[in-house]
Formats: C-alpha cells, sequence, structure tokens
C-alpha cells in the first residue's frame, strides 16, 4: 500500500467529515432509519385503520385493535385513548425494527 501524499489526505478530510456528521445525525441508521417511527406515527395517527400497525408488520394486532374498537366507537372517552396509544405503539415497533436492524447490520460488518 501506498502512503496517501498531503493533497489526497486534505481532499478526503471534508468527504470523511460530511460522512460522519451524516451518521450521527441520522445515528448510523440511514435517512429512512431515522424517519421509519416518525413516519409509522403519522400513518397511525390516521383514525379507525391503524395503518401505523400495518406499516409495521404487525397485522394481528391492526386487525384486533380494528375489532376492538367497534365497541369503543360507542363511547368517544375510551376511544381517544386507543387511538393515542396505537400512534405511540406504531412509533415504538418501527423504533424497535430500527435498532435491531443496526444490530443486525454491525454484526455482518
Amino acid at each position: 500500500m501506498k502512503p496517501m501524499s498531503s493533497t489526497t489526505q486534505s481532499k478526503l478530510a471534508p468527504l470523511r467529515m460530511v460522512r460522519e456528521i451524516w451518521r450521527e445525525i441520522f445515528l448510523g441508521v440511514g435517512m429512512w432509519g431515522a424517519f421509519r417511527p416518525i413516519f409509522a406515527a403519522v400513518l397511525a395517527a390516521i383514525p379507525g385503520l391503524f395503518l401505523g400497525q400495518h406499516f409495521n408488520r404487525k397485522h394481528r394486532r391492526a386487525f384486533d385493535w380494528t375489532l376492538l374498537q367497534i365497541p369503543l366507537a360507542l363511547t368517544i372517552v375510551l376511544y381517544v385513548p386507543l387511538w393515542l396509544w396505537s400512534i405511540y405503539d406504531a412509533w415504538r415497533d418501527a423504533t424497535i425494527i430500527v435498532s435491531e436492524s443496526k444490530k443486525n447490520q454491525g454484526r455482518h460488518n
């Protein structure tokens, strides 16, 4: 291997710095990994459909909550907490998916 000249090092230093800043901003999981929990929460905010759960591939949970909302819709007092919990749960599941993919990615490197 040849040692790098000072001109080559000076050209690579800004690129390395930008790459490191990019990793720090997106927590090392890339742009999609950083925004996945937010996207899941936005989908879950659509009332009645539990799309955040489907997005996280928790289809059984989404179906169960859809059935649960039918009797709760009769009492708006209980429906709102279920809807708010589904937003939080979708965000939490997406965060777990991102962190597990990051762990698995680190094992393969």
